[in-house]
Parts: structure tokens; C-alpha cells; sequence
């Protein structure tokens, strides 16, 4: 899942945040469906360190951090495995 989420979307890596990538070119209104084409049920963390509602995915290589805002758009960072688990630490996100 991983792979073809780079490959089917425009993601331009995070200055300084290696192994992170930002979805670039999509309306903001794009939908986590959307974007992977099925229905995943993300994960829904409010927490001090976001502002916005973040929706977390694991997937096969890393995962998926997806911010919500209160106006409904969204912000989605693709991540591999180190860039995955360094920013679910910084969210204070502990998965398992």
C-alpha cells in the first residue's frame, strides 16, 4: 500500500523530516477514501501536540498521518517506518 501511494500521488518530502512526505497538488477536501481508494478506518487521536484531528493508518512500509481541521480539509503526510514512529513519538501517539 505504501508503494502505491507514492506512486499514484505528487508528495514532496518535509524539510527536515526525513522519511516524511506532504501530499501536494490535491484539493484539501480530499478524503482518506479518496486517497486510498477503499475504505480504511483510521485511527483518531486528539492530542496536545496537534491542533487538528489526527487520523493515523499503518501501513504495510510506514503510514499514513492525516490531519482533520475544523473546516473539514485535510493535510495528509505519507511516512516511512523511522519517519512514522519519530513523528507518532512527537504527537505523543502510542499505537501499541
Amino acid at each position: 500500500m505504501f508503494d502505491k501511494l507514492q506512486q499514484s500521488w505528487n508528495w514532496k518530502p518535509i524539510r527536515n523530516c526525513p522519511g516524511r512526505y506532504v501530499l501536494l497538488d490535491a484539493k484539501t477536501d480530499l478524503s482518506l477514501r479518496d486517497l486510498l481508494g477503499s475504505e480504511i478506518e483510521a485511527r483518531q487521536y486528539k492530542t496536545a501536540a496537534a491542533r487538528d484531528t489526527v487520523l493515523v493508518i499503518p501501513l504495510d512500509r510506514g503510514g499514513l498521518i492525516s490531519y482533520k481541521r475544523d473546516d473539514g480539509s485535510y493535510l495528509h503526510t505519507l511516512n516511512t517506518p523511522e519517519g512514522f514512529q519519530r513523528k507518532l513519538l512527537q504527537l505523543g501517539i502510542n499505537l501499541y
